[in-house]
Order: structure tokens, then C-alpha cells, then sequence
């Protein structure tokens, strides 16, 4: 008998989290194995139109405007209801909004196995969110991780080992092949850059909605090494709320002429084969996506030493990893690339390399699978059916 498996997921906005969480339902839905079903806290992001493209027609919402007020418990009963009547047999969520609401709601409706996420290491939680994100793991049979360094941060917060699971980001490696023949100028113009020059192109991939992801120190390191390589020009490419203060920084700093912002990048693969080198500046990360993704375009990476950075990138065989908030560290590696073309190639050669051994859709994949098949069996099946009659007369009594 064919298992049902829900993906949760905050929205669809593009991030990380979301395009990882879509990615591999897509994955698990091409083998065949389990019945996939997606569902959300919140229906509007770009990305929705590629979930139902893949066929996710029927994608329920279940939108929360706090966690404890009374439309709270409306959405988990509705939830719970909901897996109750898919007899959904894994509930896997994503990040902090969709760990706390869909472990209760899997327990109220007797769902077997159930798997909550962890993405980020430090700087991005309140003492209260942590708080609650740890009733929530106390629910969950397993939290899935994306490096050593998050698996290593959760159980030094008390975490049971054998809870913590690290399965690497898969990186669907033909998101960054160059799909169209279109030349040079013709894809800078595109993206809205300047066009008919050869300058080197220093590019940071990442969303503009957290400073964590520290744009200021890739804007000091810009400075610093416009200094040295006046022809070098920067590219910022991502969305979010913090757009214009980043840009008002890069005025500031005489840059204005020198980085451009582009916004949400529907060309990342033309726009990586444009760049000379690639750079994340954030002061706190969990595995960076844009990392792998630099990696697997053939750039080296000049990256903050920080989350799972050092399990990508070697440093000084595929890029260079530098102190948080170090912009000065990070000015001198970026010069020593712009300067030295077969170094950087070589890197850039080394650091796909990696992606294609450790970071594949395949590998990713296999580890999910293997990780289901584990619980799945763990599961008391007596206990199972019995808990979903009384979850299910549970929430008949409350209708």
C-alpha cells in the first residue's frame, strides 16, 4: 500500500527553504513511492505557479495571523482534519512557522511519522520562538538538518541525538546550466546591467528581507576593492524590504556607479556565467543554497565563515572563507581573483566538482527515502490506526 507524505510550507515566496521544500516533493513525487501532497500557511509567492505546474493542483491554506489566537486552533482543527481525511502518513515541515503548527496539528490527528526542519544556526530566533520551536521538536520523531554545523547548534540546545538528522541541500544542477545562446551584451542587457564593457563582475546572490545577510560588508568590501580594481563592478541580486537602505548605503560609499541591483534574478544561470567570482557575506546562515550554486556554475566563492559554509566550500581549493563582518579579509581574496584568472578558474573547476559528489538531487533524495522507510517502519501500526479513530472522533466532537 502506497504511503501519503505532506510537504508544509510557509509560502511561496522565493527563499531557500521554499524552493528546497518544492524541489524535493517534486523528487519524491517522480519515484512513485509515496503519495505527495503539498500544503501552506500562506498561498502567494512566484513560486506557486511552478508547484502547480508540477502538478499540486490542490494546495489547502491554512493562514495564521498569531499562534494564539482563536483562528489558531480554527487552522488546526482544519488541519488535522485534513490529514485525518488524506490518511497522511508523514508530515514533513520546513522552517520555524510550519514546525510549530504542523507538529501539534499531526499529533491531533494521529499521523505516524512526523519530521519538523531546521535551516539556520544562530541570529535569526527570539528566546520566545526558540522556546516554542522546542515544544514543537519535543512532537516531532526526527528534525531534519542541512549541515553538521545546525545539527551540532541543536543539540547543544538539548536536542536528543539520534533526533537530529543531516541531509545536505540537493542542487538540481539545471538551474545554473546557461539555457539560451544569447550573447554577452545581450544578457547583461536583460538583467539590466550595464552593457558593451568587459568589466569583472563581483555577484552576491541573497534576499534582501534579513540583515543577517549583512550587505553592508559586501558593499565595504566593494569599496575596498574598487580601490585596487577600479574596473570591477558589483552585482546585488535578490528582493526584499531592505532594497532601498542597501542601496542608499551603496550611494554613501561613492558605489552608485559600480553595483547594480536587479532584483529577483529569473536569469541565475546566465547571471552566474557572467560573474567572475561569488560572494555571501551573511552573519549567520544554515547551508546556503547560493553557495551551492556558485559552486555547481563553476565560480569560486568568497564566502563568511559561518553555519555550514565550510562543509561546501574548501578553503583555498574552491573559494575562501573569511571571518563574519570581515570586509577587509574579504576585499583582499576577492582582488587576489580578480588578479589571478587561472587560480580562479581552478577553484571554480574544484568547486563544482564537490556539488556533483555530495550536494546532487540524487544523494539528497536517497537520504529522504531512506529516512521515511527508517520511521515508517519504527511506527507502531496498531497504535497508528488507533490513534487516527480517536483523532477522528476527537474532531467529529469538536465540529
Amino acid at each position: 500500500m502506497m504511503r501519503n507524505v505532506l510537504h508544509l510550507i510557509g509560502s511561496f515566496h522565493e527563499g531557500g527553504s521554499e524552493r528546497q521544500a518544492i524541489q524535493l516533493a517534486r523528487l519524491l513525487k517522480e519515484t512513485g513511492r509515496y503519495g505527495v501532497n503539498i500544503a501552506c500557511l500562506d498561498a502567494s509567492g512566484v513560486l506557486l505557479k511552478e508547484v502547480t505546474s508540477l502538478g499540486f493542483g490542490d494546495i489547502p491554506q491554512f493562514p495564521l495571523t498569531s499562534f494564539y489566537d482563536r483562528n489558531a486552533f480554527k487552522q488546526l482543527r482544519r488541519f488535522a482534519r485534513f490529514l485525518s481525511e488524506r490518511e497522511i502518513d508523514v508530515v514533513h515541515t520546513h522552517d520555524f512557522y510550519t514546525n510549530v503548527f504542523g507538529m501539534p496539528g499531526a499529533v491531533i490527528a494521529g499521523v505516524p511519522v512526523r519530521i519538523a526542519s531546521r535551516r539556520e544556526t544562530t541570529g535569526w530566533r527570539t528566546s520566545a520562538q526558540k522556546f516554542v520551536e522546542r515544544r514543537a521538536y519535543a512532537l516531532a520523531h526526527a528534525v531534519v538538518v542541512n549541515a553538521e554545523a545546525v545539527r551540532k547548534q541543536l543539540i547543544g540546545e538539548g536536542l536528543p541525538d539520534r533526533k537530529a538528522v543531516t541531509i545536505y541541500n540537493g542542487l538540481d544542477t539545471a538551474r545554473v546550466k546557461t539555457r539560451t545562446m544569447m550573447g554577452g551584451d545581450e544578457a547583461l542587457q536583460a538583467m539590466g546591467l550595464a552593457t558593451g564593457e568587459t568589466n569583472p563582475l563581483v555577484t552576491i546572490v541573497a534576499n534582501l528581507r534579513h540583515k543577517v545577510k549583512n550587505h553592508s560588508m559586501f558593499l565595504r568590501a566593494a569599496r575596498t576593492v574598487s580601490r585596487t580594481v577600479p574596473e570591477a563592478r558589483f552585482v546585488i541580486a535578490g528582493e526584499g524590504e531592505l532594497t532601498e537602505s542597501v542601496r542608499k548605503e551603496a550611494e554613501a560609499l561613492g558605489l552608485a556607479d559600480r553595483v547594480f541591483f536587479i532584483g529577483r534574478c529569473e536569469r541565475i544561470a546566465e547571471l552566474l556565467d557572467l560573474s567572475s567570482i561569488c560572494v555571501l557575506s551573511s552573519t549567520a546562515e544554515g547551508f546556503s543554497n547560493s553557495i551551492l550554486e556558485y559552486m555547481a556554475a563553476g565560480r569560486p566563492v568568497v564566502a563568511t565563515d559561518v553555519g555550514g559554509a565550510s562543509e561546501a566550500v574548501v578553503d583555498g581549493q574552491s573559494g575562501y572563507l573569511v571571518r563574519s563582518d570581515d570586509d577587509a579579509a574579504m576585499a583582499s581574496r576577492i582582488i587576489l581573483l580578480l588578479r589571478d584568472c587561472e587560480l580562479a578558474r581552478a577553484m571554480g573547476g574544484r568547486g563544482r566538482e564537490i556539488v556533483e559528489q555530495t550536494f546532487s538531487c540524487e544523494t539528497q533524495l536517497h537520504k529522504v527515502l531512506e529516512l521515511y522507510d527508517r520511521l515508517l517502519a519504527e511506527a507502531r501500526p496498531l497504535a497508528r490506526r488507533a490513534s487516527k479513530r480517536s483523532s477522528k472522533i476527537s474532531l467529529e466532537a469538536q465540529q
